[in-house]
């Protein structure tokens, strides 16, 4: 193997790319400005639900419920209705997220010591939010509770209880942007070392300087390494860019080692590349491998546990996610950023990585074979 031949072609493979200004938007502005949009909308913190209320008690008790909700600041009694239709009508249209009905003997029931019903409707269909909302819903009527009891019985009641000091580690005010961001930064590179990758040795063939290249002495190994290195520099530079981001932007703690996070990264691209040049061997245009490379980041997307949890999969798709190389990066990912951990906890996701990384890249190094067909 000649280091020679494989830096020239490393320095040819950087000329090619920088020659093109749409490449440089893709290398440097898409990645930071990628991560400031799923930064911001991937996001299931609560902070608005808007509520209709449809009060046919209009009492004193009905009153200080409506006040329970205005006042937890997270929901907003946007419409007071008269009727039921005009309940299902906004709800219909999505105008509000849940509506809350007291009927016209909740006061007298309440006065009585007795139990008064209220119907609570939620908006199910994103049902992620809407358990959410319910579950914030029921917080206020529990507080509502215990409220009321003291108003209607002030003499003081001493009684054995259970008082529970909740504390949440890694994530104190559990802010989703701690969970998604780490999880952004993988996803990010995946894609663009993927789509890179998976053009770059169509681009030889349809730029006609493929036939130049076969009649040189450089070797298959030698070519799939030129190509590729070039991409790992760059895609190590971009993850150092949106880590920053991360960081400073969205004030994500790096509580772990950034060096054991690169070397992480690099065994992880090892495997990206390889799906990506794998890719590029078996297209015969580039739109041919950017269709098939999107059709292989929605499963790895999928399967990794980005957004859905691994252990909610039926067992057969649980074996699959196995092969997915997102899948060990997301843990170390988040375990370097938010938990601190090092090799001694995540060397089962390091060689998951490794393992594949080999697979994958000498699996694209003898699928290659110089020649035009």
């Amino acid at each position: 193997m000649s280091w020679l031949r494989i830096k020239e072609l490393v320095r040819k493979e950087f000329i090619q790319l920088m020659r093109d200004k749409r490449n440089r938007i893709v290398l440097f502005v898409s990645p930071l400005i990628q991560m400031l949009v799923f930064g911001y909308v991937v996001n299931y913190d609560i902070r608005n639900i808007n509520v209709a209320l449809l009060d046919y008690s209009r009492t004193y008790e009905s009153r200080r419920l409506a006040d329970a909700f205005t006042g937890s600041k997270i929901f907003h009694i946007r419409h007071y209705l008269q009727d039921e239709r005009q309940m299902e009508e906004l709800l219909l249209r999505g105008k509000v997220d849940m509506a809350i009905k007291i009927g016209p003997d909740f006061a007298g029931i309440i006065r009585k010591g007795q139990t008064a019903p209220v119907q609570i409707i939620a908006d199910g269909s994103m049902s992620n939010m809407a358990s959410l909302r319910v579950a914030y819903t029921m917080s206020v009527i529990d507080q509502f509770n215990r409220d009321t009891i003291r108003e209607l019985y002030p003499m003081q009641m001493n009684y054995g209880r259970v008082d529970a000091r909740v504390r949440t580690w890694y994530n104190p005010n559990l802010d989703s942007q701690y969970f998604f961001v780490p999880g952004i930064v993988a996803f990010l590179i995946m894609l663009l070392s993927l789509l890179l990758t998976s053009i770059a040795i169509i681009r030889e063939k349809e730029a006609g300087t493929m036939e130049q290249l076969i009649v040189t002495p450089i070797k298959s190994s030698e070519f799939i390494i030129g190509k590729t290195i070039p991409y790992i520099i760059i895609s190590l530079g971009q993850m150092l860019a949106v880590i920053i981001v991360a960081i400073l932007w969205f004030k994500i703690p790096l509580m772990g080692s950034i060096i054991l996070l690169f070397f992480a990264s690099c065994l992880f691209l090892l495997s990206t590349l390889g799906v990506g040049l794998f890719i590029s061997t078996i297209s015969k245009t580039q739109q041919q491998a950017m269709m098939t490379t999107f059709f292989i980041i929605m499963p790895f997307f999928m399967l990794s546990g980005f957004v859905f949890p691994i252990v909610n999969m039926p067992e057969i798709v649980q074996w699959l996610t196995l092969a997915n190389p997102l899948r060990y990066f997301l843990v170390i990912v988040r375990g370097i950023f938010l938990k601190g951990v090092a090799l001694d906890v995540l060397w089962p996701q390091f060689l998951g990585l490794a393992v594949l990384g080999a697979l994958v890249f000498s699996g694209a190094i003898a699928r290659f074979k110089k020649r035009l067909d």
